[in-house]
């Protein structure tokens, strides 16, 4: 970044701060008695020149629609957990060694407090490693050749010096932050290479797995850290050539969740989840296969997904074959490759936090909240993908990149617990989800613009409406309360 694009940054986070610190960001306002309330907005362009910078403020009334419309019709959806990211072995390294005190207390205020803060809610953590980690272990190693079925080798040591304090920090700073964890490996003994790498789980040893998820729940709890919610493996359809993975098939996730995991977590009298994949939208037969089973379906609570194949419609269909079931995006990761390359920040923004909102996801989740500037440190795996916020190694200096942005034009606005509301799709390159907050019942709108020009439109809401301008290739976040609808002239 240049120095003067670090200044534009840099004074666009001050007046963040000092706005969001009034009070200003998530309320609409009045110009004065009696006059019409009006649209709080905040921008933020491709090209990073604005960066959650307030934008113009219009008020309902009794306008046009434009060619180009979208109107909320309130109806109340799925209850949002949150946006977030990982907080993988890698963000957790670097924060703890690269970065000051002062600079990681003031990192984490910034990405999971509320009051001057981006405000993320939901995260998610490796049992064990994964690719970006700096070196591959699970939490219970033995020589090759021994096996451990009764767990005395088991220990969250590895994580104590990294992984646990930074979670314990972004507890404190955040009470309600929800966390998940997943398995990119059974430990090697438990699986038919004998290794962490490739394979899959041996049939011998599925209670002795579940058994070790459930010590990973419970020392994690000891330790501070409340898990919300588990998958049994991280991308099960998949086996990596140079980084811990396992494959583990619909029938075999079935049995363990339905015969081992899920009695076990009940029977200790447990709150922590169980979340289903954990992989691509291109793949929905496996999912479904768990679901029909009666056994597994009964302890599982939400289907996980991951953005790198199919489509996010997918999510839909799935929800809509099993409607009690809630659904998750728990992985997506920006980097160097298409079309997230070209697609850039609005790419993300509709993809990623838009659309798989407006199909049901009560949360989602970026890869790695923080890289290096190689994008590491990483042991196999992706060489080309990017965190939410780099850290420089030499100097401590945070990048915020586009899914910084794509993230807090939701997560700063949107509360926990907030419902997604039903809202038209737009159009011309205009996407839109709307939400609303159940403390205080205002409305939030995160928008796209995808083209190269601007686009007009107009928004819709209990009989008002309002008109908009949004600038090329831009994310804008619009708030108003009730009160800009109810009662307005």
């Amino acid at each position: 970044m240049n120095t003067h694009r670090r200044g534009i940054d840099l004074l666009a986070h001050i007046t963040l701060g000092l706005l969001l610190a009034l009070g200003a960001a998530p309320r609409s306002h009045a110009s004065g008695p009696g006059s019409q309330p009006v649209v709080a907005s905040w921008v933020t362009s491709d090209d990073h020149v604005r960066t959650l910078s307030p934008g113009d403020s219009p008020a309902f009334g009794a306008l046009a629609q434009l060619p180009v419309h979208i109107e909320v019709n309130g109806v109340r959806h799925q209850r949002m957990v949150g946006f977030g990211a990982s907080l993988t072995d890698s963000s957790a390294w670097l924060m703890m060694h690269k970065l000051s005190a002062t600079q990681r207390e003031a990192l984490l205020q910034e990405l999971f407090g509320r009051d001057g803060g981006i405000g993320l809610d939901f995260t998610r953590l490796t049992i064990g490693a994964s690719d970006f980690s700096l070196s591959h272990y699970s939490l219970d190693d033995v020589p090759r050749g021994q096996t451990d079925p009764e767990l005395r080798h088991f220990s969250i040591q590895p994580n104590r010096g990294d992984v646990i304090p930074v979670a314990r920090a972004a507890l404190a700073i955040n009470p309600q932050l929800k966390v998940m964890a997943s398995p990119w490996s059974a430990p090697g003994w438990m699986k038919t290479t004998g290794s962490l790498i490739q394979g899959t789980l041996d049939d011998a040893h599925f209670e002795a797995f579940a058994r070790y998820l459930v010590r990973y729940t419970e020392a994690y709890a000891d330790a501070g850290i409340p898990i919300f919610a588990l998958t049994v493996q991280n991308e099960p359809d998949y086996e990596p050539a140079d980084y811990p993975g396992m494959r583990l098939g619909a029938a075999q996730r079935a049995r363990l969740i339905g015969r081992h995991l899920g009695p076990l977590l009940e029977a200790r009298g447990s709150r922590t989840q169980i979340f289903d994949w954990d992989h691509n939208w291109d793949k929905p037969e496996h999912p479904l296969e768990v679901l029909r089973d009666p056994v597994a379906a009964r302890y599982v609570s939400a289907v996980a997904w991951h953005c790198y194949g199919g489509d996010v419609a997918v999510q839909s269909r799935v929800h809509d074959a099993f409607p009690d079931k809630d659904v998750y995006l728990t992985e997506c990761s920006g980097g160097d490759w298409e079309p997230v390359k070209s697609g850039g920040l609005t790419f993300l923004a509709r993809e990623q936090i838009i659309r798989t909102t407006r199909h049901w996801a009560r949360g989602a989740l970026f890869w790695n909240l923080a890289l290096d500037e190689r994008k590491g440190p990483y042991a196999g795996g992706c060489q080309t993908c990017r965190g939410v916020v780099t850290i420089n190694t030499a100097d401590g200096s945070i990048t915020r990149n586009d899914e910084y942005y794509a993230l807090a034009h939701a997560s700063r606005f949107v509360r926990q617990g907030a419902w997604r509301v039903g809202s038209s799709p737009g159009s011309d390159g205009i996407d839109n989800v709307v939400f609303e907050n159940a403390d205080d019942h205002s409305m939030v709108m995160v928008v796209t613009n995808s083209a190269h020009v601007p686009r007009r439109f107009s928004v819709g809401h209990r009989g008002k409406v309002f008109h908009y301008t949004a600038p090329p290739r831009s994310l804008v976040t619009l708030t108003w309360s009730e009160a800009a609808t109810v009662g307005s002239r």
